[in-house]
């Protein structure tokens, strides 16, 4: 009986070595779970880089905001071009255009526009004075934020309002505020 068992699982190893490769039907199962996976990750894959691209205007504007209250701060007046604040940034890059728009003796508003407006948001900063309240006398100091479009395309200045009393603030219905 054991060599009996042992003949037969000889008999069905040569049989296994000479089926060699896959089925059509394993290749084609193999084939659409590649496809529905790349087709759940392929959108997230893109999403994600498109935040990458974003990272970099939020962090221009975010910087062009300091850069505009340490200048304020030691002027006492706001800078109309970005090369003014030191910032060693370029206006022009592969994803956005930088500016400044002319800025008031109340405030102004730093903007980045997207090259690719159908996939990339926009952000805005707004730079205004305002005064906090002391004991006796009130002092001068300067308030920022920084908004986002709430969907992709490029910004429009009325995305901020700066208020002297009450510092600048997002519109919230096109604009997201990320921050002061």
């Amino acid at each position: 009986m054991k060599s009996d068992f042992k003949a037969k699982f000889l008999q069905h190893m040569i049989a296994k070595k000479q089926e060699k490769g896959f089925t059509l039907i394993e290749l084609l199962v193999v084939i659409i779970i590649i496809g529905i996976l790349s087709a759940i990750a392929l959108p997230s894959f893109l999403n994600q880089a498109n935040k990458a691209k974003e990272s970099e205007s939020k962090q221009y504007v975010g910087s062009m905001n300091r850069s505009q209250q340490a200048y304020y701060l030691e002027k006492n007046t706001f800078g109309s071009d970005v090369s003014l604040l030191g910032l060693g940034i370029k206006t022009d890059t592969t994803n956005y255009t930088y500016q400044i728009d002319s800025p008031t003796s109340s405030g102004v508003k730093n903007v980045s526009n997207p090259k690719f407006t159908n996939t990339l948001r926009a952000h805005l900063g707004g730079v205004s004075t305002g005064f906090t309240t002391g004991a006796t006398t009130g002092e001068a100091t300067t308030l920022a934020v920084l908004c986002q479009t709430a969907k992709p395309g490029a910004t429009t200045l009325s995305g901020v309002t700066l208020n002297s009393l009450t510092g600048p603030s997002c519109d919230g219905t096109n604009y997201q505020d990320l921050g002061k």
